[in-house]
């Protein structure tokens, strides 16, 4: 018998298989590497198991995804963990937070806030004066924590134009998952990306393959990793909702 927790990650299983598809991650009769083959592939370990995910997508029959496929497919398509197994936070681990939070007494203040704006969709001039602050959001510690304005489309609907990212710096590239939102900051410019890994034969990482949620608007490019580079793991998106 199906127990009610695999019914409930079936379900959003179906969910997110929609959204993959409306991102065009996902397109059913592609044969360039998006069609139902590929993504059977890479979440059931065998591109001829097309037929079982469409057992999956269909409400009528009684074959739903186990926990191993559903986090091979959050480790393929960049999806939130939490919110595929346990149905918390949101498809894409940005959960919105109110620009506005209040400062609790005796909360230590972790996250420098500077008005560099981290565009979405073009470098910026970092050379610029900034000016700095410090803030705290409930739940969410620890240090090495910097926000980010966004400004410009290229990472909507995931990240809107006006939101806060809240982030945390990595140490190693070699930290890096592909497909999951990242801010890069090289040669005076910062990014907002979802990021893939590019490494030579001897799998030494030297480049970064950075793509946007609009890709519709926004084509993927390629950055080259220097000894300036820093990549921070994007933790948090603000709504400023005034």
């Amino acid at each position: 018998m199906i127990t009610e927790d695999r019914i409930q990650l079936n379900d959003r299983f179906r969910k997110i298989f929609a959204i993959l598809e409306e991102k065009g991650k996902i397109v059913k009769n592609d044969r360039s590497g998006l069609g139902m083959g590929d993504f059977a592939e890479k979440v059931l370990g065998n591109r001829a198991y097309g037929h079982i995910v469409r057992a999956f997508l269909n409400p009528k029959d009684k074959r739903v995804i186990d926990y191993h496929q559903a986090r091979n497919l959050c480790e393929a398509y960049g999806i939130n963990e939490n919110w595929m197994l346990h149905g918390k936070g949101t498809p894409f681990g940005l959960d919105p937070v109110t620009l506005n939070v209040p400062a609790y007494e005796g909360r230590r203040q972790n996250i420098l806030f500077t008005t560099t704006q981290a565009f979405a969709g073009s470098a910026i001039d970092t050379a610029a004066q900034e000016e700095v602050d410090y803030f705290s959001i409930p739940g969410l510690e620890g240090s090495n924590l910097v926000a980010f304005p966004i400004k410009g489309n290229s990472m909507e609907p995931v990240i809107m134009n006006g939101d806060v990212v809240v982030c945390q710096e990595i140490e190693s590239v070699n930290q890096i998952r592909d497909n999951t939102i990242y801010a890069v900051k090289s040669s005076g410019s910062v990014w907002v990306k979802y990021l893939q890994k590019i490494a030579d034969d001897r799998g030494r990482v030297y480049a970064l393959r950075m793509i946007s949620a609009n890709h519709l608007e926004h084509d993927p490019f390629e950055e080259e990793i220097n000894e300036y580079t820093r990549i921070y793991k994007v933790v948090r998106r603000i709504c400023d909702m005034n």
